[in-house]
């Protein structure tokens, strides 16, 4: 890492690029909402049939191929032998554009094919649209690569944000656009791939006018010439191990894109029924990425926090990282599943519209539990250094997920699914737990933790429940329906919120210190330190 790029800049660029992160995370739910309601349920199942097709190259790409690039560079600029980033960039580039020209072909070529498979041959359209995304994988990953590998996390953040901001205006706008002039739901479908493209191209304009500035006062010298073969092979293995547990939750979806709809039709629903049905299941997505928030920015924090440590000190302030975050993941998971299936029948009306399937919804948001935990799994295991066997981890519960779906949904109908994913994700926790236990064997938290919480979700559980009935059937019961919902599962999601971090805080279970590593830690260290001073 060039010298003024120090640990203080490269901290400051971390938190930086995690604050973006999130960013793009909540914007990815927010705008789903305002697009469902455009477009309606079945333009809301058009959309999300062919997403998975296309976030998961943009997952690779970005946590993973970046991730992969920066690491390899990394280790080149470190090396006495001199050095050779350049040649190494450009090897890197070439195999990405054979890379992405392959997928683009398979993707642009076999769009029928796969639609058909789909079970809806009118979605031929959006995969075309769609895969001209995997043409902007070599620019992305490179760039990306190359400035974290520098400590330059800055335009990597800027880039993301960018990325994500021009996607949802070009969703929102395009299929505002298409809704009131043709009010094709494929078109407006269309529209919302044509705006990932877009928004991947913004990016890499961004982050060209950076790479612009860096070159021309970063004169590069080639010494050697790369011994190529070990070199991709590092970077594909690494690439999907780094970025597995983000492609997890994306391969399911791709697993239900595949089965769900035309399970469905074969057991009887009606086509435009079934659509609906799916696109109600779908909205379980944006509520699933609400409640994984706290999760998410663990896992973006922990990785270089539990590398960093377990260098020094024999690993003891390691253990003291791992600990804090599997509490706080499991912690937050559980209270955020638990407060959106109370509210849930409220939330689904007020977001979508209807209460319709709130009980599939209800299970749904199961999956935040399990994902959380396999977020801040596998973060701590990749900071130190272990990816190989978590993946084959996780690759066993997507097995699971395959093997369960079409099974589960012709026996159960839509709530099948639902089952096969937590079934999925289920197994895939309790094999990580298995594993981090067996080649670090620490205590994760202590009995008291486990009871803590528990009492705190019964108190959170009778406290909305009462507010609930009293909101809706009588303080808000003359409004209008839509409108009631709002106000009721609002007001009864921060009373719980409340509820629960109160109890939580007044018996411990959670360290002053430990909040300051979550966003606005530091209000809920004071509040802690204010209750628990009160007699």
């Amino acid at each position: 890492m060039p010298e003024k790029w120090g640990m203080k800049v490269y901290v400051k660029g971390v938190a930086l690029l995690t604050l973006a992160a999130l960013f793009v995370k909540i914007l990815s739910m927010l705008y789903r909402v305002p697009f469902q309601n455009l477009v309606g349920d079945q333009g809301f199942y058009i959309y999300q049939q062919v997403y998975p097709f296309i976030a998961i190259f943009v997952v690779w790409t970005s946590s993973g191929f970046a991730v992969a690039i920066s690491k390899i560079l990394a280790e080149a600029e470190d090396s006495d032998e001199g050095v050779w980033r350049s040649e190494l960039l450009r090897v890197v580039f070439y195999y990405l554009s054979i890379l992405s020209i392959l997928f683009f072909v398979i993707l642009f070529g076999g769009a029928d094919l796969f639609a058909k498979w789909m079970g809806d041959p009118e979605l031929a359209s959006l995969l075309r649209t769609g895969a001209f995304v995997t043409l902007c994988m070599p620019a992305i990953a490179v760039y990306k690569g190359f400035f974290q590998a520098r400590g330059m996390m800055t335009p990597v953040a800027y880039a993301q944000v960018v990325e994500q901001t021009v996607r949802v205006l070009v969703i929102l706008g395009g299929t505002w656009l298409v809704m009131t002039t043709t009010s094709s739901l494929y078109q407006a479908g269309q529209m919302a791939m044509a705006g990932t493209v877009v928004g991947e191209l913004a990016g890499i304009i961004l982050l060209w006018m950076y790479y612009k500035k860096v070159k021309q006062r970063d004169k590069i010298v080639v010494r050697k010439k790369i011994d190529i073969f070990p070199v991709l092979k590092e970077l594909t293995v690494l690439s999907i191990t780094v970025s597995m547990s983000g492609l997890l939750l994306l391969f399911f979806q791709l697993v239900d894109s595949f089965t769900v709809f035309e399970t469905l039709t074969k057991s009887g629903v009606p086509t435009i029924e079934a659509m609906e049905t799916k696109g109600i299941y779908d909205r379980g997505q944006p509520l699933v990425q609400v409640g994984l928030v706290i999760a998410t920015s663990l896992s973006l924090a922990i990785v270089p926090l539990v590398a960093h440590t377990s260098k020094k000190d024999n690993g003891r302030r390691t253990e003291r990282f791992i600990q804090v975050t599997y509490r706080t993941a499991l912690l937050f998971g559980f209270a955020a599943t638990l407060g959106l299936m109370l509210v849930m029948p409220y939330v689904n009306e007020m977001l979508f519209e209807t209460r319709e399937l709130s009980n599939v919804l209800i299970l749904f948001v199961v999956q935040i539990i399990w994902l959380s935990l396999i977020l801040t799994l596998t973060a701590m295991l990749q900071g130190l250094g272990k990816l190989k066997i978590p993946t084959l981890i996780l690759i066993v519960g997507f097995i699971v997920k395959v093997i369960c779906n079409e099974l589960f949904i012709m026996r159960w109908g839509i709530i099948g699914a639902v089952y096969a994913s937590n079934l999925g994700l289920i197994c895939s926790a309790i094999g990580l737990i298995y594993y981090f236990k067996k080649i670090r064997p620490i205590r994760f938290a202590p009995l008291r933790f486990y009871i803590c919480t528990g009492f705190a979700s019964v108190v959170m559980i009778a406290f909305v429940v009462c507010w609930s009935y009293f909101a809706g059937q009588w303080l808000f019961a003359s409004l209008p329906s839509r409108l009631n919902a709002t106000l009721t599962g609002s007001s009864a999601a921060l009373i719980g919120a409340f509820v629960f971090l109160t109890i939580i805080a007044k018996y411990g279970v959670l360290t002053s210190r430990d909040w300051f590593l979550l966003p606005f830690g530091r209000r809920m260290a004071s509040y802690q330190l204010w209750l628990q001073r009160k007699k």
